[in-house]
């Protein structure tokens, strides 16, 4: 198997853990990636504080290049992930956009053809490598750790692809596989609040502190997400958006989860990068960890 991969921007910074442990999950699973050539920004943040067809166009860029490669284009962040998908709806289904785009790329003399199929690697690792070979790499069962997978609200809504949009279950049967306990969590699809916190501080604080409740009031001695920005938010702003809780809890990208009983370092697998430490759930549960 062999798919295109496109980071983004914040897996080359806030998301650094989530591309390290990606990599290293794909190269312990022996799927090939291979990074989209001259990549650029999806165009989510032009969107949100510039100018929306622009944004478009930007998206279209990278779904131009990665149509000539006649590999899936897989997606793990979030954000990039709808941008990309959003973009290929919208050029079909309004007309004056897909000219305003198609001119964009006319421009600068590229393919107008942006049919690529979009992946997140959810998608990937459970429909395609399956199950069973996740299974077959597990060499540090998780021990019953209690999960709650959070799937935020942009890679089910408005687009569900791969997964339900109310009820998403790909992470929670991956983590399964590889010796978590999944813990009831109903607010599994909606938003953290996005950039909220640097806009309208309280209202993302609220968000944050309902989620972060929401998962400890359930049991989760961690909560796995796929968005790099969930991933900040819920992890960054605990102590603020506490409202009389104390909220200590880690929050880790599912591969990073994967990787942990895959017995990929922890290191290798950007775990050192955590706010608060996996360790002592580590050594409670007596899970091994290389």
């Amino acid at each position: 198997m062999k798919y295109t991969y496109y980071p983004g921007c914040s897996l080359r910074g806030t998301g650094r853990a989530y591309e390290e442990s990606l990599l290293a999950v794909f190269r312990e699973l022996g799927v090939e990636l291979e990074e989209l050539d001259d990549w650029n920004c999806c165009g989510a943040t032009t969107y949100m504080s510039y100018d929306e067809v622009q944004s478009y166009a930007l998206a279209a860029r990278n779904l131009s290049l990665a149509t000539k490669s006649g590999n899936d284009l897989m997606a793990p962040c979030a954000a990039c992930y709808l941008a990309l998908h959003k973009t290929q709806h919208y050029v079909r289904e309004y007309p004056w956009i897909g000219h305003m785009v198609e001119h964009a790329l006319n421009v600068i003399g590229y393919p107008t053809d942006i049919s690529v199929r979009v992946r997140h690697p959810l998608d990937v690792l459970f429909n395609d490598v399956g199950l069973d070979a996740i299974r077959a790499k597990v060499t540090h069962p998780l021990n019953g750790l209690k999960v709650a997978p959070y799937y935020g609200c942009q890679i089910v809504r408005p687009y569900s692809v791969f997964d339900d949009q109310r009820n998403p279950t790909s992470m929670d049967r991956l983590l399964e596989a590889c010796g978590a306990k999944i813990v009831p969590y109903p607010l599994k699809t909606q938003c953290c609040g996005g950039s909220q916190k640097g806009t309208l501080p309280q209202v993302g604080l609220d968000r944050v502190g309902r989620l972060l409740a929401g998962a400890v009031g359930g049991g989760a001695e961690m909560i796995a997400t796929v968005c790099p920005l969930c991933q900040f938010n819920l992890e960054a702003f605990q102590q603020e958006a506490s409202n009389g809780h104390q909220f200590h809890i880690p929050i880790l990208y599912f591969t990073q989860l994967l990787a942990l009983a895959f017995g990929i370092p922890l290191k290798e697998a950007g775990l050192q990068r955590s706010f608060v430490s996996i360790k002592p759930i580590l050594a409670e549960k007596e899970i091994a960890y290389a």
